[in-house]
């Protein structure tokens, strides 16, 4: 149970393979300010943050383990630029710990609706999940686009912002890598992995979902995804005739 008396945030750090200063550790402290107000009615409250730097892809990997009543929540998240994985990290952190209290006021959907933050990709008009179907079932890319095509502007949208979360990769855009590349490479991720589409999950929720697997996949890999992403364009291009755009 959730007491009401509010409990600071016990932090502890463990370093590995790197230097991190005073001034940045305290950095890191003052941002964990959100988390610590979503966890203070909690009895126990202990936060352990792993930082350790991998000298063989010459970046940084975060893990933040919080240990509350009855659940220990865990994210990771690695970056080139240390702050740039623990910011995302963080708010992994911050979403799952909400998740957490959502479950235990037996309230999960419904109070995110009510707040406006639902996240799911929307669409410009009604999807035809049949179209949908039949589209991966006849391994049609340039089918399955068109069925999905009402997603395209809210895919785009959401990709925009999810790359303010890579800020490597959002320096990339218009020099070398364009937004288009990273919506294609979403789509392209659903039609070669259907299964990874949940049971009644919506379809905005599906592509959702399959954002942050595609910015990874073409930052740390690419020059061989967009050979893949103008393969799968070109194809559909001629599928669908002199018309496809």
């Amino acid at each position: 149970m959730i007491e009401s008396k509010p409990r600071p945030l016990n932090v502890q750090f463990d370093i590995r393979h790197c230097e991190v200063s005073e001034r940045a550790r305290a950095d890191m402290i003052a941002d964990l300010d959100l988390l610590e107000r979503d966890t203070e009615r909690f009895p126990i409250t202990d936060l352990h943050v792993l930082i350790e730097y991998n000298s063989r892809n010459n970046d940084y990997s975060v893990k933040l383990s919080l240990i509350l009543p009855g659940r220990t929540i865990v994210a990771n998240d690695h970056d080139l630029a240390l702050t740039a994985a623990f910011h995302r990290c963080l708010d992994g952190m911050i979403e799952n710990v909400r998740a957490y209290k959502e479950q235990l006021g037996g309230t999960p959907e419904r109070r995110r609706a009510e707040n406006g933050t639902v996240q799911d990709v929307q669409a410009d008009a009604a999807i035809d999940e049949e179209a949908v179907r039949r589209a991966i079932d006849a391994g049609s890319y340039a089918d399955f686009r068109l069925a999905t095509f009402p997603l395209e502007s809210g895919v785009r949208l959401r990709v925009g912002r999810w790359l303010q979360r890579y800020p490597d990769m959002q320096a990339r855009v218009g020099a070398g890598l364009q937004i288009d590349d990273v919506v294609e490479e979403v789509f392209l991720t659903a039609f070669d992995k259907p299964g990874s589409r949940q049971p009644g999950q919506a379809i905005g929720a599906w592509l959702e979902g399959l954002i942050d697997p595609a910015v990874r996949a073409l930052r740390e890999k690419g020059d061989e995804e967009l050979e893949v992403i103008n393969l799968a364009r070109t194809a559909r291009a001629a599928e669908q005739g002199p018309q496809a755009v």
